[in-house]
């Protein structure tokens, strides 16, 4: 999961909160950094995709590979 994917994730699933989200929730499974800071700090995407997952509950399949676009068709 890349940066942009990571962006796009948060912002399908929690739509207006997801900037907040991003800037002010600590997650515990970070060594209690934001998403923001992590992101900074090199931790990948797809882990902090994961952490904010678990904190705030959202369902196992709607987890995996969110934020991916469609493949471009040929």
């Amino acid at each position: 999961m890349r940066r942009s994917e990571f962006l796009r994730a948060v912002e399908a699933e929690f739509g207006g909160r997801s900037s907040s989200l991003v800037s002010d929730l600590v997650l515990t499974q970070l060594s209690g950094r934001t998403a923001e800071a992590a992101l900074d700090a090199g931790v990948p995407p797809r882990d902090i995709w994961l952490a904010l997952c678990a904190e705030t509950d959202v369902p196992l399949e709607r987890r995996h590979g969110a934020g991916r676009l469609e493949p471009r068709k040929r």
